[in-house]
Parts: structure tokens; C-alpha cells; sequence
């Protein structure tokens, strides 16, 4: 079954894609050649991470078509002035082995480098040719707002954390608002919700996994998520969660698993104020996103 896509000024962003953040361990192109045979077609990587090269080896090894993968990186927070961002962008693409990506994002927002100076790299990587489409990633409303209102040219996506125990209520609403795409990184709670008795409980009348409940979960309010998994049985059935549907009462009780700690990615030094009540105060883990 192909994988349906948002659409949003533009872009036709497939909703199941796969993440390449090495925080939970090593990486290897074999994972992004393994996601590619089981049909992932969004591949999403950072120039923070390390893996663009493994990310556009892959494609190369599995012979798959570049016009058949919309592939992420994003520019990180501390190169986000104008002569720093090109570099950044040009190193990506020569790591990655290509001439543009599908989507550029601002990977962190900046307290020493104004926002208008951020959106001015993404424009002008646009407009060069060298980014189809632009996003930013872990913007709090105002700040989303803020490059909204700055950017020359439109923004299309916002990247951040969203599983059943995190509150996004607010920066989905901003997504809507303004016509943007919501991609969720973290979206299974980096293994946290395998525990959860509700979920379990969901998945095992589903017949089921508890990672395809959650992913479902943030399908049908049409977020995107970028799930990562070595294992390659738990590739394919992550993306195996478009022929089922979750019962309004079902997703009520995932809804309800929101908490106050849920958070997980909050960097020390890096993080804005965060939308929903109750935060994690910032803290040294958490690095990826």
C-alpha cells in the first residue's frame, strides 16, 4: 500500500518516514537500505546527526530513484548566520551526494542568532535551487509565528517531538492554522511507551504492536512521523498502520496519556520556552530531534 502523503504549500511529504538520529546507538547505511525495501520513500537525516552519508549511500546501494525519496536534513543551531548556513547546506549536499533535498529545515532555534537571519539562509537555499521546500524544527508557537512572518518564502513543515505522552495540542494548532505539516520525531517515546498498559492493552485487542497504535494514533490526526529502528522486522511493521482504524474511544485514552515530564528532547541551552504546561526544565540529554 503506498504510503499517503500531507500536502502543504507544495510539498507532498510522505507520513511515514524514517528517522536516522544516532542517539539511541550506532548507524549504518543497512538500515536506510532495509527502510527502502520495505517501502519507506522519506528519509530523514541532520547535518547534527552524522548520517548523511550513510543516508545517501543507501539509495545508491538499493538503486532506488532519486525522484522517489524525499529526503530531510536541516542546518544546525550554531550555524545558522548566512555565510555558516550555505556552508553547512553545501557540506550536507556533498555528503549526501546530491544536488537538493526534498525539505531544509533549521534543525534548533538560536537565542544569539535572530530569527530573521535564520529564514534568510532557508530562503535563499530555496530560491537557489538547492531545497525544494523549507521547515523549521522545535519552534515554540511564537517563534513559528515569528519566521512565519519573516520568511520571504513559505514554510512548509514544523519538525518536533510528539508521542502519546507529550501535549502538542498547541503547536498542532498553529500547524492548522497556518497550513503547515506537523513530522513528529520521537514519536514512540524512544521506546518509553512499550510499557504502557494502555497502549498494550489497544495493541493486543488490535492484534496488534504497541508501536503501530501509537503511530496510527498520530496518523489519524494527520501528523507525520519519522520513527527509527535498527531491527528490520520492526521497520516493516512501523510502517504497516494505514489498513486500520482507531475507534474515537481509543484515541481518547491515548490522548489521556499526556503528562507533565513527557518531554524528552530538551537540550541544555538550546531550548525556547515551550508551549505546554509543565516542561521538563532544560537539561543535558535529550540531543536529538
Amino acid at each position: 500500500m503506498p504510503t499517503p502523503v500531507l500536502q502543504a504549500h507544495g510539498a507532498e511529504i510522505p507520513m511515514l518516514g524514517f528517522g536516522t538520529s544516532p542517539i539511541t546507538g550506532g548507524f549504518s547505511a543497512d538500515e536506510v537500505v532495509t527502510a527502502l525495501r520495505a517501502g519507506y520513500r522519506h528519509i530523514d537525516t541532520a547535518r547534527k546527526y552524522g548520517t548523511e552519508r550513510e543516508v545517501g549511500e543507501a539509495p545508491r546501494r538499493r538503486a532506488s530513484p532519486r525522484r522517489d525519496i524525499f529526503l530531510v536534513t536541516k542546518v544546525s543551531h550554531e550555524n545558522l548566520h548566512e555565510a555558516d548556513f550555505a556552508r553547512s547546506v553545501d557540506e550536507s549536499l556533498t555528503a549526501l551526494g546530491v544536488d537538493a533535498v526534498d525539505l531544509l529545515m533549521i534543525h534548533w532555534p538560536n537565542i544569539a542568532i535572530p530569527v530573521a537571519e535564520a529564514v534568510k539562509g532557508l530562503a535563499k537555499a530555496k530560491r537557489q535551487g538547492v531545497a525544494r521546500h523549507i521547515g523549521v524544527a522545535n519552534f515554540n508557537t511564537t517563534l513559528l509565528a515569528e519566521a512565519l512572518h519573516l520568511c520571504p518564502e513559505p514554510i512548509a513543515v514544523l519538525q518536533a517531538e510528539y508521542h502519546p505522552y507529550l501535549d502538542q495540542t498547541k503547536v498542532l494548532a498553529a500547524c492548522r492554522q497556518h497550513g503547515l505539516a506537523f513530522v513528529a520525531y520521537c514519536p514512540l517515546g524512544r521506546g518509553r511507551l512499550f510499557g504502557d498498559k494502555v497502549l498494550a492493552e489497544i495493541a493486543a485487542s488490535r492484534g496488534r504492536t504497541v508501536a503501530q497504535v501509537a503511530l496510527r494514533w498520530l496518523m489519524q490526526q494527520n501528523v507525520a512521523a519519522i520513527p527509527r529502528s535498527s531491527n528490520p522486522e520492526r521497520i516493516a511493521a512501523n510502517l504497516d498502520v494505514f489498513d486500520f482504524t482507531l475507534s474515537d474511544d481509543e484515541i481518547a485514552r491515548i490522548a489521556a496519556l499526556k503528562r507533565p515530564n513527557g518531554r524528552i528532547a530538551n537540550p541544555a541551552g538550546r531550548v525556547p520556552p515551550w508551549d505546554e504546561a509543565g516542561a521538563n526544565p532544560p537539561d543535558a540529554a535529550g540531543q536529538s530531534g
